[in-house]
């Protein structure tokens, strides 16, 4: 077998078993692009092999995609597929797991009219808003994971020869998820012990507010009174533990809705909707979002902002030390599964239930009276960097060093 089969056999094992973690008799969900299906048959073997009693796989592509978006009428991009929406739900009632495997190009529909994009992005927001309260509160099992298409692969390496592109990308993914090392599912489990000492950490400080200072940030988010912080894994409604992100490096937690103000500049591009959002900014007050500015891609992220009211605000926080591998592979990925794992970010739209104690069993209306938003959109941007420092701020008013240039002060 050579190197890259075995590394992919890792890889594939590592979704299956530490990813959504199979379970026997359980159905598996695949959704994907054409570009990743070398590794989706290998994924479905594994999971057979755990015991799936069954694997779905939604294929898509990026040509097809690209097709719809410059031919099909406009309203069709208001339209979400009924059927499609109660499969997943039905799927999720039923206990299913779910993997989406990333490899879209980030600037696929450049050029797009944003009004296309954004009615796509509202419609599909509201047809599986159902569907994303299971995945939001850690009902079922899920995970993202990448794979290399050239298109992408073109831009993480432009200046390689175009034949060994896709082949970098392989290996950076390899490195950044562990799966070259020679045990990479016990190399997750001290991974996971590792980020949950800084959880501990966290969890005992209970913070009123975090305080964010870099070049072209000045920050305040304040945390709501029960808050989590959490990391790595996660456990599903029936006990099995999860990895929602491979690759991930991030300690997170919810903001008190309207506890957020200041302004805070973005380090790296965003790709969101087929387009690549570069060096913004936005401010805030009372937790809304009250100015976009943007030097590329301004007028997408205006549309993110003003996809519902939730979207004005934020619903995640985490922190991510400049020194994580991610990061010191000096990669851009310009893909968010990669890029917020070597950086500090925050997220636009819905928060986690399972960031708040109890939140997992409350209402919608119940985790609103406790200070968490709601958005029918979750769109994560990147913003630390080697000059951030954080302070965290307990109820006396006491800051306390929580990152200094870049990385964890305790």
């Amino acid at each position: 077998m050579s190197p890259f089969q075995t590394n992919l056999e890792k890889y594939a094992e590592l979704a299956v078993k530490v990813g959504v973690n199979v379970q026997k008799g359980q159905t598996l969900v695949i959704n994907t692009t054409l570009d990743a299906a070398e590794l989706v048959r290998t994924i479905v073997k594994k999971a057979y092999e755990a015991g799936a009693h069954n694997v779905v796989v939604n294929w898509s592509d990026d040509a097809v995609t690209r097709t719809k978006y410059d031919l099909a009428p406009d309203e069709s991009f208001s339209e979400y597929p009924e059927w499609r929406a109660k499969e997943v739900e039905d799927l999720a009632e039923k206990g299913a797991a779910f993997m989406s495997i990333v490899s879209a190009s980030p600037d696929l529909l450049k050029g797009v009219k944003s009004e296309r994009i954004s009615s796509f992005q509202k419609a599909a927001g509201q047809a599986l808003a159902k569907y994303r309260k299971f995945i939001q509160s850690d009902k079922v099992s899920w995970t993202v994971i990448a794979a290399p298409s050239k298109a992408w692969a073109n831009m993480v390496f432009p200046d390689a020869p175009e034949e060994s592109r896709v082949d970098l990308l392989w290996e950076a993914i390899f490195k950044a998820t562990r799966a070259d090392l020679d045990n990479p599912v016990e190399a997750w489990k001290k991974h996971d012990e590792t980020l949950h000492e800084k959880v501990d950490y966290l969890n005992s400080k209970r913070y009123q507010k975090l305080h964010y200072k870099a070049p072209g940030t000045d920050l305040t988010i304040e945390l709501p009174k029960g808050h989590l912080w959490v990391g790595a894994g996660s456990i599903n409604e029936q006990g099995h533990e999860f990895m929602a992100n491979m690759p991930t490096e991030e300690v997170f937690t919810v903001p008190y809705r309207t506890g957020v103000n200041g302004t805070v500049s973005s380090t790296k591009p965003l790709s969101y909707g087929g387009n690549i959002i570069d060096k913004f900014s936005l401010t805030f007050e009372n937790g809304r979002i009250i100015d976009v500015k943007a030097e590329e891609g301004e007028e997408i992220l205006k549309q993110l902002v003003e996809t519902d009211e939730g979207s004005h605000y934020l619903g995640e926080v985490a922190l991510v030390p400049f020194n994580s591998p991610i990061s010191q592979s000096n990669l851009l990925f310009y893909n968010t599964l990669f890029d917020e794992n070597a950086s500090n970010h925050l997220a636009i739209g819905s928060a986690y239930a399972f960031c708040i104690e109890g939140g997992k069993k409350m209402s919608s209306e119940e985790l609103a009276e406790n200070g968490l938003n709601e958005s029918l959109t979750h769109v994560d941007f990147m913003i630390g960097s080697a000059e951030m420092d954080i302070d965290g701020i307990t109820e006396d008013g006491k800051a306390e060093p929580v990152f200094r240039k870049g990385d964890w002060a305790f």
